[in-house]
């Protein structure tokens, strides 16, 4: 069963399916929820702005939102391919392209941190306080090593 199910809503997302279930498999590898069906969505600023304002009341584009959707139950007469998706992401695709630029590295790479980050949400870590910051910091360059992306030493914005 693959980790991801992808849907790409902007032109030219260097992210593809393949490498995008690779990052969203080592990302649960690392936070110890292997199996969980993710939906990973690259979006516009437009829909990134709808859902950023609906469920976190600021209605600005942003990088990557998160939704745990709980455990689903496989159906009876349904294979693992077709079980229901226990989590989504929408990843601001055009916001990592724009702060990609910004910060002088590849997009793909951008995008990829942005997967990872989400990932990492729905396996409990979480950025709000100082601490929590410091050690999703830890697991992000953890999972990005891990997938051979290059060190990225510019100041993080998430």
């Amino acid at each position: 069963m693959s980790p991801a199910l992808v849907t790409t809503l902007v032109e030219d997302c260097p992210l593809k399916e393949a490498e995008t279930q690779r990052i969203v498999a080592a990302a649960l590898q690392y936070g110890e929820r292997e199996g969980l069906r993710v939906g990973v969505v690259f979006a516009g600023d437009e829909l990134m702005a709808e859902l950023h304002g609906e469920f976190l009341d600021d209605p600005t584009t942003t990088d990557v939102i998160t939704f745990d959707l709980g455990p689903a139950e496989l159906p009876a007469g349904l294979n693992e391919e077709d079980a229901p998706l226990e989590a989504e992401l929408y990843v601001g695709a055009l916001e990592a392209q724009r702060i990609a630029a910004e910060r002088g590295v590849l997009w793909a790479r951008e995008l990829a941190l942005y997967v990872t980050h989400g990932v990492l949400h729905l396996c409990g870590f979480d950025d709000h306080s100082d601490e929590d910051s410091d050690r999703m910091r830890i697991a992000e360059r953890a999972v990005m090593k891990a997938l051979a992306y290059p060190e990225d030493n510019a100041p993080h914005h998430m």
